[in-house]
């Protein structure tokens, strides 16, 4: 059995009407099925942490480099199979706020939104990406509720 280690971040970035993520779409292909999911992708020999690694993959999948992370790590454990082989993967996502709204696609994705909690989890193609996605909604409820107790 191969072994995959993925990472990748929920982004958002603070619009005037609120907290939006960014959503990528992937349409069907050769090798995937369509998706609404989050960016992220393998760890590669050179990358030192799982946070170098969303950075890669956001700023190759997306165009956005500033990235600010917060203290939030959430991991999936999945199987899969890819041309027959059985893959065991741990897919670890992180959190990051940007300030870019401005979304550069690679070849490896179709379009994007940016979207409020309901429409982003109304649309996400897999359950564990909807449970990340609420995880990330409450700490990001619970860091605004605590700033404003100062």
């Amino acid at each position: 059995m191969k072994f995959e280690k993925s990472c990748g971040a929920i982004v958002f970035h603070r619009f005037e009407d609120g907290i939006k993520f960014l959503i990528l779409y992937r349409a069907p292909s050769e090798n995937f099925k369509e998706s609404y999911d989050f960016s992220r992708g393998n760890v590669e020999s050179e990358d030192k942490t799982e946070e170098q690694v969303a950075r890669r993959e956001i700023k190759e999948e997306t165009g956005i480099t500033e990235l600010d992370f917060y203290q939030f790590r959430q991991e999936i454990r999945l199987f899969y199979r890819f041309k027959g082989e059985l893959i065991k993967k741990r897919i670890i996502y992180l959190l990051a706020e940007t300030k870019q709204e401005e979304v550069k696609l690679s070849f490896e994705h179709n379009d994007f939104r940016w979207l409020g909690y309901k429409d982003a989890f109304k649309l996400l193609t897999h359950k564990n990406a909807k449970d990340i996605l609420t995880r990330a909604n409450n700490f990001l409820k619970e860091g605004l509720k605590q700033k404003t107790l100062f």
